[in-house]
């Protein structure tokens, strides 16, 4: 679209553009504020052709996605019609998100995504605790596996304990000899500390809210990238 599909990923800090006030508060970044700006595209899929249009005033490289019912995604939309929303949007893409339970039933699109030049992060979200860490490093394995460029995971960390599962399955080796990044945060009460944390401590991709929070633990986009940067004083 208008920036590199090669932009650095490291420590970087996303915001989430899921409502009408989030895509009017994105409109109103300046460049650097944040490094990229996530589009969900399922909450938008009866106003497809309006959020297109205003692709071109965001100033930010966009990572795209469609998500699944089953992992907070909105309206409950069946494989065929997500399909064609990515497809729709891939264009515009420097980043593909895709569900790991999605990826056989949407391997077209990522093959095309690929093909592109766009990277794909394969995700898992767990919406009612943080998953054991036997669980988290077969999710890791799977998406290592399929190709994926990131593994992002997002769970509630409802306790200190699950807060530090999630700080020690970052700080696991085992990624990094794959080549594989990992995008790791917190939800729930101990979301907004795992999130500096886990960016601080190599979380390739850290989301934050714009206009509005959409779960809860989390920091405001530009205030999260602000707190990162302070950390890395």
């Amino acid at each position: 679209m208008f920036f590199s599909k090669n932009t650095p990923l490291s420590g970087s800090v996303v915001g989430t553009i899921y409502s009408q006030k989030s895509l009017d508060a994105a409109l109103r970044l300046a460049r650097g504020e944040v490094d990229f700006l996530e589009i969900r595209v399922d909450e938008f899929a009866s106003k497809a052709a309006r959020l297109e249009k205003a692709l071109g005033g965001l100033q930010a490289p966009l990572i795209l996605t469609v998500r699944h019912p089953k992992e907070g995604g909105a309206g409950e939309l069946g494989t065929a019609r997500r399909r064609e929303l990515f497809e729709l949007f891939l264009p515009y893409a420097a980043l593909i998100d895709v569900e790991l339970r999605s990826a056989v039933a949407l391997r077209d699109v990522l093959a095309i995504a690929r093909a592109r030049g766009v990277k794909v992060i394969l995700s898992h979200h767990d919406f009612r605790r943080t998953p054991p860490l036997e669980m988290l490093n077969e999710l890791r394995a799977k998406a290592a596996e399929l190709g994926a460029t990131v593994f992002k995971l997002a769970a509630v960390a409802r306790t200190p304990a699950e807060e530090a599962r999630l700080l020690g399955f970052l700080a696991e080796p085992r990624a990094s000899r794959t080549g594989l990044k990992l995008a790791v945060m917190g939800m729930g009460r101990y979301g907004k500390v795992s999130r500096l944390a886990l960016g601080a401590s190599g979380s390739v991709l850290n989301y934050g809210y714009l206009a509005e929070p959409q779960v809860s633990g989390q920091w405001p986009a530009v205030l999260l990238k602000e707190r990162l940067r302070e950390l890395e004083e």
